[in-house]
């Protein structure tokens, strides 16, 4: 406990860096399920030409993340210009739903006209050829278009993307009703799950004996988080699980796997500009899984280097959580393949 204490100061720090949702190789992972269900269609000719010579889906799928920073080496003057003229980029990555809900819904709360579902409707419309401050209000080019609607597809499918934890002052999960009640004295925001730490080594242990194959080595020069944000869980530690249950250990792979198994994905109905909503929706559906017998301790109160005041819980999880988890994460991931390609071609069908 001493360990989770002292590391929860420490938290703000990971914040940007734990919302890259399924991490850099579950997104790579739904672009390769793309490029293999386009090969040979009028999608795959439209994308190809909107990509640069040597690129694919699933080279680029990281894209919109690599933006944020130095996360992918140093930004290239297509990443400059889109983060100029985007300045709240970041927050096109997800919405703030309340897990316990249904559906989404404009104006709900946890929503915003930057969240992932207007941003996805958006560049959907400007592939589609549409245009105008109406459909278009960021300007997005038809390639900003495809590099979002790629990534996005997969953050979307993502459940904490969606799917969002509110906080009582008793230490339950709530439903606000309104965004002024998140007011961190009765509701609090669990920031997406990032300030929902988990017990590192606890987790490092449950995978050891419930995943088969060997736990990732870190990576040189990046020192050990002593806990794991919730979030963090999701992004990167349920992908890899995900990838040893299915006995691969590249994205390329794991595509194959997927196409292979056959997995059972909804087909999507209606204008392809309500897709997100039900992705959105589908989404919320995993986050109640995601949540399942999840509980937390007393908050934490933190205050950022910015003087902002924000707070922590330790979260424990069931003892088989790696299990379900890395299942429901596979099927997540299958699907933000199977929509993604699906998307592509509905925009670009075969004539």
């Amino acid at each position: 406990m001493k360990k989770l204490v002292c590391a929860a100061a420490l938290a703000g720090a990971f914040i940007s860096a734990d919302a890259l949702a399924w991490g850099n190789d579950g997104h790579r992972v739904v672009g390769a399920i793309a490029d293999k269900l386009i090969k040979g269609t009028a999608a795959e000719k439209q994308v190809a030409a909107l990509l640069l010579p040597g690129e694919s889906l699933e080279s680029i799928a990281n894209w919109a993340d690599c933006v944020k920073g130095t996360y992918c080496g140093p930004p290239t003057p297509e990443m400059t210009g889109y983060v100029a003229a985007n300045p709240k980029a970041s927050e096109y990555h997800y919405t703030d739903v309340p897990f316990q809900k249904e559906h989404y819904h404009d104006g709900d709360v946890g929503t915003s006209p930057e969240d992932i579902v207007q941003t996805l409707k958006q560049a959907i419309a400007v592939l589609q050829g549409k245009d105008g401050a109406a459909v278009n209000p960021h300007g997005f080019t038809k390639r900003q278009a495809l590099l979002l609607v790629t990534h996005m597809t997969g953050d979307i499918h993502q459940p904490l993307h969606v799917g969002a934890a509110f906080v009582a002052a008793d230490g339950k999960f709530v439903v606000p009703n309104k965004q002024s009640e998140v007011d961190a004295v009765a509701i609090f925001d669990s920031r997406g799950g990032n300030n929902f730490l988990m017990d590192d080594d606890k987790v490092a242990a449950m995978g050891a004996t419930q995943i088969p194959g060997e736990n990732p080595k870190p990576r040189e020069g990046v020192p050990k988080a002593l806990t794991k944000p919730f979030h963090s869980y999701w992004d990167s530690t349920s992908v890899d699980y995900a990838m040893r249950r299915s006995s691969t250990r590249t994205p390329e792979k794991f595509a194959q796997y997927a196409i292979d198994s056959k997995t059972p994905v909804v087909v999507n109905s209606g204008d392809v500009a309500t897709w997100p909503y039900q992705w959105a929706d589908d989404s919320l559906v995993a986050a109640k899984a995601a949540y399942a017998d999840v509980t937390i301790g007393p908050p934490q109160k933190q205050t950022s280097k910015k003087g902002e005041v924000y707070y922590n819980w330790n979260l424990e999880v069931p003892a088989n959580y790696p299990v379900p988890s890395s299942a429901l994460a596979r099927t997540q991931l299958i699907k933000g393949g199977y929509h993604l390609a699906a998307v592509l071609q509905a925009i670009w069908p075969n004539k």
